[in-house]
């Protein structure tokens, strides 16, 4: 038996024949001049080939066979195949350059998907993928080319593969696969979030996968270690085969907790919120027994609004923003009804793909420290206006929160409170109805908010604590890194003792505090953010059921202990 080790990207356990996916083969691009007369023709085959991907894909939709999530992933290719920048920029490039268009194609494609990668953004970077994915098959149109049919793997099969496409792990939700095994991935990718969905084990992050395993080998992918182990022996097998059935046995269990509080053994309870950035997670939220929706991204919103508007032949303007905003806004608090929904400002940056006026467009050498979240916004007022206008007309359709990111400086949310008191004033004007006392929080996601919180606290009607960002700045760590994944740590003294300081100055200043990071959705985090005083977590839809079973299982002077032992 042989033990590779990788990257947990889905969690759970499976077992299965290798399929080895065959290494896509690198397309000879054609690059040669075209005359004057042959310009049109070229940019007639371009539109002619994303007219026939737009056409399968939009197919796959109105077949409506996929659950919310496929869908949203269709769409945003849609998007992509109609976006009127890159369409044009890869027409005006065949006829500057003079050249054929798959190689302007090919330029374009590179350009776009290296600038995601380099945005500093995870959820940009990962993107990169697919803007690759859906223009590689516009591309594979343009060359006649045809690609391995990833309909033919058997079902009870474990995937080897050095990458996978988006479009390709859909296919997956229609067959049994027992595991995902990749060299290539992120956490955060479309394939990584998807494997989560359908309940794939996944491991990636394993160099040079397609020369350790061979097809038809037997392997068990480990996705609670990060393992995957090679023609394992029977004993190691049946091993396995009752970790899996006790897993299902678990998943059974959980469903017990749906429509029960969170709740300690001695009676505390907590309130078990959603991180989510559409409507259709909203319903997913309330179907998992949320008490509400802790953290509501915005940024994914106003791309597409953009991008809607743009696609329309129009350009972004803050009345058509606004009024999309309100929709959507407007949907999920009436979805929540009396629940309360937590609205974060724009946490956006380093993003060059948006075609609006109204932002900033430059190049950063390091984006996670320039122009992002609260300081985009204050940067370009006419936008953040926007959204405050949105907000508030949105606010009589349910329990609203408005949440700001990445703040650093009391000035910072005196700005805003300012900005928006103005905002109050032009709707009055107007006539247009709205709550004037929306609570407005802040995201405490930095060391410089950490230490300084006890002050922010005065001017601020809740504290939520963004683990992520405040791990990596703490640590000066860059998670995406794996050079240097090993030093992240969330448990660092460091990270937990700037948590402590945060709890304590928002119970001094008389203001709740709750946690929206990945440390609020994982058991052995969620533990120890409990015994520290913690009463409100924020988390994947999914996972609450999961928390809610693992804090009936403690009191809080257990869950006390066992976080005091962390802090010293």
């Amino acid at each position: 038996m042989n033990i590779l080790l990788g990257t947990s990207a889905a969690r759970g356990m499976g077992i299965g024949k290798a399929f080895l996916l065959p290494e896509a083969h690198d397309r000879v691009i054609p690059r040669h001049a075209i005359t004057e007369t042959e310009v049109v023709t070229e940019q007639k085959r371009f539109k002619d080939a994303c007219t026939q991907i737009f056409n399968q894909i939009d197919a796959n939709l109105k077949a409506k066979q996929q659950n919310d999530l496929q869908n949203v992933i269709f769409e945003t290719y849609l998007l992509m195949l109609t976006d009127p920048v890159f369409i044009q920029e890869v027409n005006d490039g065949v006829s500057s350059q003079k050249m054929n268009v798959e190689s302007i194609l090919d330029e374009k494609t590179r350009q776009y998907a290296d600038r995601l990668r380099n945005s500093g953004n995870d959820y940009l970077s990962e993107r990169a993928q697919d803007i690759e994915d859906v223009f590689g098959r516009v591309m594979d149109v343009l060359l006649n080319f045809r690609e391995f049919d990833i309909d033919l793997v058997p079902d009870g099969s474990v995937i080897v593969a050095k990458s996978m496409k988006t479009s390709d792990t859909v296919i997956l939700s229609k067959r049994k696969i027992a595991g995902l095994v990749l060299t290539d991935g992120g956490l955060a990718s479309h394939v990584a979030i998807l494997a989560k969905s359908y309940g794939i084990p996944a491991v990636v992050g394993i160099m040079d996968v397609q020369k350790q395993i061979q097809n038809d080998q037997d392997v068990i992918v480990d996705g609670e270690l990060g393992e995957v182990l090679i023609n394992p022996d029977s004993a190691t097998v049946t091993e396995y085969l009752i970790k899996i059935a006790a897993e299902e046995k678990y998943r059974i269990a959980l469903k017990q907790f749906k429509d029960k509080p969170a709740v300690t053994n001695d009676g505390v309870k907590f309130k078990l919120n959603a991180n989510i950035g559409t409507a259709d997670e909203a319903r997913l939220a309330l179907e998992e027994g949320a008490d509400g929706i802790g953290l509501f991204r915005t940024e994914f919103l106003m791309m597409d609004a953009i991008k809607k508007v743009t696609d329309e032949g129009g350009t972004f303007t803050a009345s058509v923003s606004e009024e999309i905003q309100f929709q959507a806004y407007k949907q999920v608090l009436e979805l929540m009804g009396e629940k309360p929904v937590t609205i974060r400002t724009l946490d956006c940056g380093g993003d060059k793909f948006v075609d609006c006026k109204d932002l900033p467009s430059m190049e950063e050498k390091n984006p996670l420290m320039g122009l992002r979240a609260i300081r985009m916004s204050l940067y370009a007022p006419k936008m953040f206006r926007s959204q405050l206008r949105a907000l508030y007309r949105a606010s009589i359709y349910g329990n609203l929160k408005i949440m700001l990111p990445l703040i650093t400086d009391v000035s910072q949310v005196e700005t805003v409170l300012g900005i928006a008191k103005g905002v109050q004033m032009s709707l009055k004007a107007e006539g247009i109805p709205f709550k004037p006392d929306v609570p407005i929080g802040i995201m405490v996601e930095t060391a410089a908010a950490a230490i300084i919180s006890d002050c922010l606290a005065k001017n601020s009607a809740f504290f939520s604590l963004g683990t992520n960002d405040l791990t990596q700045y703490t640590l000066g760590i860059d998670r995406e890194n794996p050079q240097v994944t090993p030093y992240y740590n969330e448990f660092h003294l460091a990270v937990l003792r700037l948590i402590q300081n945060t709890i304590a100055n928002a119970r001094e200043n008389g203001i709740p505090v709750s946690a929206c990071g990945e440390m609020a959705g994982r058991k052995e985090s969620v533990i120890i953010l409990a015994g520290m005083g913690i009463r409100e977590l924020s988390m994947s839809p999914k996972q609450i059921p999961i928390i809610k079973e693992t804090l009936s299982r403690f009191s809080i002077k257990e869950l006390e202990n066992i976080s005091s032992r962390s802090l010293y």
